[in-house]
């Protein structure tokens, strides 16, 4: 009985793990595992553990691109390896919010050119994150419902915007030129942010309602049909006679 358990663990074990554990989804993971190393990258001034001397920002912005980078290189490996799987679906948007949501948190905190303000606005950051979340929650909804949430035109314009955002506003400490063109980037992807949103919700949030039935699509029982009540014979003939 053991032995027959085991053997059947092992064949699982067998069937499962090819499937998940691959290299698009190891990809996905070594992505998540680079957020808390950016984070303590961008907040963290200790000068031990930099011991080239390279600023905190070039190695930030750094993290963060080759974070991006893997995020079109595990869909593409995926797809060209024929090794999407559920779990791979489900980690990779998981990454991409957590290290946005960590690099625009860390840039709310670091102090930008202009004294008393930081490199990105916290309203903006807000916003972002809040569209973020909210298109996670209906999209969870409707994978519930089997109905695909396709990603936009705007949110990919939203996306683009947001990475050179981050990345413009990181290298903008060293070099404070970028901050302008950084800025312009982070009020375009709030913008876009915004737009899809409500399109996203405009289009899918609403349930399908059933169309009206109108008068003529009402079937009317004949007088001799035998299923014909007498109030319905009634009622029928004196429309008739009016």
């Amino acid at each position: 009985m053991i032995a027959n358990g085991g053997g059947e663990a092992a064949i699982f074990c067998r069937r499962i793990v090819p499937t998940t554990v691959n290299l698009p989804n190891t990809i996905t993971l070594g992505r998540i595992f680079l957020v808390p190393l950016l984070v303590v990258v961008l907040l963290t001034r200790l000068e031990w553990w930099n011991p080239f001397g390279i600023s905190s920002e070039l190695i930030g912005a750094g993290i963060f691109a080759v974070a991006s980078l893997t995020d079109w290189l595990d869909g593409y490996l995926a797809r060209r390896r024929k090794q999407v799987t559920d779990i791979g679906q489900w980690m990779d948007p998981l990454a991409d919010k957590l290290l946005v949501t960590a690099a625009l948190i860390s840039l709310v905190s670091m102090p930008g050119p202009i004294p008393g303000k930081s490199l990105a606005p916290a309203w903006m950051v807000a916003i972002i994150l809040g569209r973020e979340f909210s298109v996670t929650v209906l999209r969870s909804r409707l994978n519930a419902r089997g109905v695909p949430l396709p990603a936009s035109h705007l949110g990919k314009i939203k996306m683009v915007a947001q990475v050179i955002a981050i990345l413009a506003l990181i290298l903008s400490r060293p070099a404070p030129w970028l901050w302008i063109p950084g800025t312009i980037a982070l009020w375009v992807a709030t913008i876009a942010a915004l737009v899809s949103a409500m399109d996203y919700y405009r289009r899918f949030s609403r349930p399908a309602m059933p169309a009206a039935r109108s008068e003529t699509d009402t079937k009317v029982e004949p007088i001799d049909s035998p299923s014909a009540s007498a109030e319905d014979k009634n009622a029928t003939k004196r429309r008739i006679s009016a």
